[in-house]
Order: C-alpha cells, then sequence, then structure tokens
C-alpha cells in the first residue's frame, strides 16, 4: 500500500483547532503564513510520498551494516537522505543567519511526522542533526557555529547524541567517559558510548558526536558532566573535513527494528573535541538538544501511527471474510463490528496524539516569539505527555494494525509487522516513557500545579462550551478533567517522591486522555458548521471520549495509589 502523506488532516489541526495563526502574527515567524505553510507542507508531503515511503522496505530488508570499519547503508538511503538535504528540510526551523529557514519548531514536527510515517529509520537520521543544530546554537561559541552549523543545516554533515555507555543507561550520572585538557583549548576525549542512532554512515561528508565525558576531578554525578563536540574527521581551517579523528565504530547492534538505522557501539580514543557549554553544566546543555528530541520522537510515533492505520484501512477494506451483521456493507471485513472497533481506535488515538504533539510544538513556539513565560511552562510540561503518549499510540496502533490483517500480519510481506518493530524503540529511547512520567509527576509540577491546571482549566472550558451541541460528552469530559485535578493535588501533596513516581505512568496516560478529548471535542465544535467535516469530527469525538475516556477513573485511582503494594513482595517472592 502506498504511503499518503497526511496533509490536509495536519493542516485542519493546526489552522482550525490549534490556532497557529497566531505564530504568523508575530515578528519572528511573520513568514509563517497560511500559504507558506501549504507550501511546506504539500512540497514535504510529495517528498514522502514518492521519495522516502519506497525505501520503507527495502531498509527492513537489508539493513545498515559494517563491512571493514565503514558503515553500508541500506539501498537507496544515500539518495533519499541528499533529497532531504537538498531540499532544506533539515533547516526548517534552524537559525537563517546559518542557512536554515528560521520558520516554527511546528512545521519541522509537522515534517518529521510525515517522514518518520513514511521511513523511520532514515528520517531518524535528520532528527539527530536537528537536535545538535539546536544544541549548537544555543550553547557552542561564535566560532564553533560558524563551522558546524551552516553543515549540519546543510545536510553536508550529521550529527549524534553520544550518552549511554554499557554501565550507565537511564542513569547518566554513572557514566566514565573522561575529557581531558590539551592546552590549546581543545581537550582529549577517551571513552566507549553505546545505542547510537546513526553513528556513521557512508552518505555524511563528516558526522559531529555530542559526548557527554567528565573532566578531571570532577564532581559525582550528572553535576561533574561535560559536553563536548567531537567529529569524526578534524575541520581544517577552511573548514572541511580535515584529518580522521581518533574514534571508530565498534560495531553496529542488531535490533528488533528500524534496521536501516545504524545503531552504533562508539570508541573514543584520545579523540579531539571541543567544550559546548560551560563546564560540569553537560547536561543542561544536552537537555537542549534531548527536549527537541523527545517532541520530535512523539512525532516518529504519530507517524508510524498514521502509517500503520492507513494500511490496516486499505487491508480491511479489500479483505473479503465472513458475513456481517450490517445490512448495505461494503462486503469486507470492514462491516464486522470488531474491525470497526479496532480501526475507529486507531484513528481516534492517532487523531488525539496529533493534537497533543502540535499543541505542544506551538506553545513551544508562542514562548519563543513572544517571550510568553505562559507558553514557554505549557510547552514543558506538555512534552513528556507528548512523547509519552505519541510513542505508545505509534505501539498501540501498529498492534492493532497487525490484528486488523490477521494471520497476514504476522507476514512479513504485508509490512504491518515491520511498523510494529520499527516503532518499538520509540517508547525507549530518548528517556523511557516510564521516565517521562517521572519527570511530569516530579519536575514538571514543581511549579505547584500552576502549568497542569492551567491546562485542566482550558479543558473544563471545552466542556462548557460544548453544553448545547454535545451535552452528554462535555459531562463525560468535566468528570474526567475532574478526576485528574483530584489526582494532581493528590500528587501535590505527597512528601514522598517514590508515592509519586509509583502512579505516575497511569498519571499522564490519564492526562493525556482528558487531553485528547478536550482535543477532539474542539475539532467537533470547529467543524460543526462544515458540512464535509461535521459528522466525521462529531462521531470521532463521541467514539473518543465514550470509549475511551472511561479509563481515566481508573488511571487516577492507580495513580494515586503510593507505592506500598508495589513492594509488598521482597525480590525473593517475586522470583517464587
Amino acid at each position: 500500500m502506498a504511503y499518503k502523506a497526511p496533509v490536509s488532516e495536519v493542516e485542519f489541526w493546526l489552522n482550525q483547532v490549534l490556532g497557529v495563526d497566531a505564530l504568523a502574527l508575530s515578528e519572528r515567524f511573520a513568514e509563517a503564513s497560511g500559504d507558506m505553510r501549504h507550501a511546506i507542507l504539500s512540497e514535504g508531503g510529495r517528498l514522502c510520498e514518492e521519495v522516502l515511503a519506497p525505501l520503507q522496505r527495502a531498509g527492513d530488508l537489508e539493513g545498515a551494516r559494517l563491512e571493514n570499519g565503514v558503515v553500508r547503508t541500506s539501498p537507496g538511503f544515500a539518495q533519499g537522505y541528499r533529497a532531504i538535504a537538498e531540499g532544506g528540510w533539515i533547516g526548517i526551523a534552524a537559525p537563517s543567519e546559518f542557512g536554515g529557514m528560521g520558520l516554527p519548531q511546528t512545521l519541522s514536527v509537522a515534517m518529521n511526522e510525515m517522514m518518520s510515517g513514511a521511513c523511520l529509520a532514515l528520517a531518524l537520521n535528520p532528527l539527530m542533526s536537528q537536535g545538535q543544530i539546536e544544541a549548537l546554537h544555543h550553547h557552542a561559541s561564535d566560532e564553533m557555529k560558524a563551522v558546524y552549523l551552516p553543515k549540519l543545516i546543510a545536510g553536508e554533515w550529521s550529527g549524534t547524541m553520544n550518552l549511554t555507555e554499557p554501565q550507565a543507561g537511564s542513569d547518566v550520572g554513572a557514566l566514565s567517559t573522561k575529557a581531558a585538557p590539551n592546552g590549546d583549548g581543545s581537550y582529549s576525549v577517551s571513552g566507549q558510548k553505546i545505542f547510537i542512532s546513526w553513528g556513521d554512515s557512508n552518505f555524511a561528508a563528516n558526522i559531529c558526536h555530542l559526548v557527554l565525558a567528565r573532566l578531571p576531578d570532577a564532581a559525582a554525578g550528572t553535576k561533574g558532566i561535560s559536553l563536548f563536540l567531537v567529529p569524526k574527521f578534524l575541520p581544517d581551517s577552511a573548514g572541511n573535513p580535515g584529518v580522521a579523528n581518533s574514534l571508530k565504530v565498534v560495531s553496529l547492534e542488531h535490533k528488533l527494528g528500524i534496521h536501516g538505522s545504524p545503531t552504533a557501539v562508539m570508541e573514543f580514543d584520545g579523540a579531539t573535541g571541543w567544550l559546548v557549554g560551560e563546564e560540569n553544566a553537560g547536561m543542561k546543555t544536552m537537555f537542549t538538544m534531548m527536549n527537541n528530541a523527545r517532541l520530535g520522537v512523539g512525532a516518529e510515533g504519530l507517524g508510524v501511527a498514521e502509517a500503520a492505520f492507513q494500511q490496516a484501512l486499505t487491508f480491511a477494506g479489500e479483505r473479503k471474510q465472513g458475513r456481517a451483521l450490517i445490512k448495505d456493507g461494503t462486503g469486507s471485513i470492514l462491516d464486522h463490528a470488531d474491525v470497526r472497533r479496532m480501526l475507529m481506535t486507531m484513528k481516534a488515538q492517532t487523531s488525539a496524539a496529533r493534537a497533543i504533539i502540535y499543541a505542544t510544538a506551538i506553545a513551544g513556539d508562542l514562548a519563543v516569539a513572544n517571550g510568553d513565560a505562559k507558553m514557554a511552562a505549557r510547552a514543558a510540561f506538555l512534552t513528556p505527555i507528548a512523547k509519552a503518549f505519541g510513542t505508545e499510540t505509534g505501539n498501540e496502533v501498529a498492534y492493532l494494525g497487525v490484528q486488523v490483517h490477521g494471520g497476514m500480519g504476522f507476514i512479513e510481506e504485508t509490512g504491518a509487522a515491520q511498523f510494529s518493530r520499527d516503532v518499538r524503540v520509540t517508547a525507549i529511547y530518548e528517556g523511557t516513557n516510564g521516565i517521562q512520567s517521572m519527570d511530569l509527576v516530579a519536575r514538571k509540577l514543581m511549579d505547584g500545579g500552576v502549568a497542569a491546571k492551567a491546562l485542566l482549566t482550558d479543558i473544563r472550558a471545552t466542556a462548557d462550551a460544548g453544553q448545547d451541541a454535545y451535552g452528554d460528552l462535555s459531562a463525560l469530559l468535566n468528570e474526567a478533567a475532574e478526576a485528574v485535578g483530584a489526582a494532581t493535588d493528590w500528587m501535590l501533596a505527597q512528601g514522598d517522591l517514590n508515592d509519586r513516581f509509583a502512579g505516575s505512568v497511569a498519571y499522564l496516560r490519564a492526562f493525556a486522555l482528558v487531553l485528547g478529548g478536550h482535543f477532539l471535542l474542539k475539532a467537533a465544535m470547529v467543524a460543526k458548521d462544515d458540512p464535509a467535516q461535521d459528522r466525521a469530527r462529531a462521531a470521532l469525538a463521541r467514539f473518543f471520549i465514550r470509549r475511551q475516556l472511561g479509563a481515566v477513573a481508573g488511571l487516577c485511582a492507580e495513580a494515586t495509589e503510593g507505592q506500598a503494594d508495589l513492594y509488598a513482595l521482597s525480590p525473593e517472592q517475586l522470583a517464587s
């Protein structure tokens, strides 16, 4: 089945529901008019449909491989990457003074969604570069920016993020990679890093590694970590790749999915690097990149969900099997109630995730454009929800996609299984979804719940506005919002942070579902006067609110249970 970029759906949410026009009213993003946005999305969609989507299967069948120290990428990936780079898609939101378009991050997120739906393994490469561009733009020296940013934005060079070590996964503070000053402003970096996405390729002229390491006598834990830029080739006096640095790809991981994306074990053996940001502030500096990447990973999950839904819907419309109990049906398995249940769940949840992710992006852009502290707080609060719910949606929708295909979903040739295998990692990398939930109930509630309660106020306002046309849905949305509000108050009252952590996954899920209901009801109200949209949007809102929001009460009960029952069994009892 051919992938179809969801340009019109993205535009509906941005233009009619989420108020993206506010960005064009700012001086910073004055060029991001409706016509400009449409041109960007349409051309980007064409690239995804015609160039990237045909690479999806090839990347799975013939993944990246390491031969004599050289990474060989999947067939067609070099050409696909070159099309991305030459189209300027890496630098959509990058600063114009270094060759970027300077457009809102929201458009970059939209492009990442579509590229991920077309070919996730290849889409991961520009996402990593975009994160590095963000980090360097905010924290690097002017000299470093002048050398690296134009090349990264143009796609001549690509970027990576090196955090994880064999003994230091999510506990980054346990890393042991060392950096020693060379006396000339550079540093000698030594250590091994694992799980490095796109750690090398045969189509980028240089690979620029951001590496977390410890300076001599640095404090233990995360307070003693610094960030260094360590290129594969040392730039010469003209800024072009020069002599090879002292680093190498030791091996490539054999993975469940995204076979076309080389995941490297990197060895740095006295490699030359330069400090990015301040000494011992590496985590703060790296989080500039990670926050950017977390929203991007949420969009990856969304993109795969959209593609998996499209394929399942096409298959269901063509598959003849059994006799359904409805009149005037299609004659296909689309007529069966359980297949419709799965497809409606896939479509509704994908819509909810799309709304949450783009609302997060717009809030971040408004914060940048107007110096709006409230929007900055909103974007920060929504980011872990967007990452976790976006990637859970990708996993759940891909799982249902296999089920819609039945036995054929278990057969690799249909491609349904690839979606499920590829998207699985998105719930793990850039901070597992469990870590996202812990961040939500800890760091994101440090404001006393101000950002959370502002969102709940907006949700209640939507419920109130829908009373006349959608009274039953409004009542259910208000009820769910009250439950999340009570759970938020409970979280804020807990002195033992582990009591919050014990219910954090349930709390994040509950908040995401209420946000989804809020946005889908808004969409139904917006579409009420549009004959082409009215019935469909109302039906989707009704399905989601009546069938999904019922889980919120149970999730909030779990969220406020505390930690005691999690530790009721000893390790020995768990094993017995």
